[in-house]
């Protein structure tokens, strides 16, 4: 496995190991799971990003949306722990 050096000021190091030694870890393990959290999150917010252009384009190309009432409607039942039909997207004034 290779290894990659990094500085830190020596605040963060001690908050580092303050922080490991209360989750019950070392540092090293701490900051790998720091870095594996910090990836995720990265790559869910790009999967996010990727589907809300994709739906963007879609509402671009077609003009279709689900109405916001219908849409609310939709939720809160989902909320509920029922499971609802989905709203139709439909041209609005159509």
């Amino acid at each position: 496995m290779p290894t990659t050096t990094i500085r830190l000021e020596d605040e963060l190091k001690a908050r580092i190991n303050a922080a490991a030694a209360q989750a019950g870890k070392t540092a090293h393990a701490f900051i790998l799971d720091a870095l594996a959290q910090t990836v995720e999150q990265v790559e869910l917010d790009n999967a996010f990003h990727a589907v809300a252009d994709e739906r963007w384009a879609r509402i671009r190309a077609t003009g279709q949306t689900v109405a916001w009432d219908d849409a609310k409607a939709y939720l809160a039942s989902r909320a509920q722990g029922k499971r609802p039909r989905k709203p139709s997207a439909r041209t609005p004034g159509k």
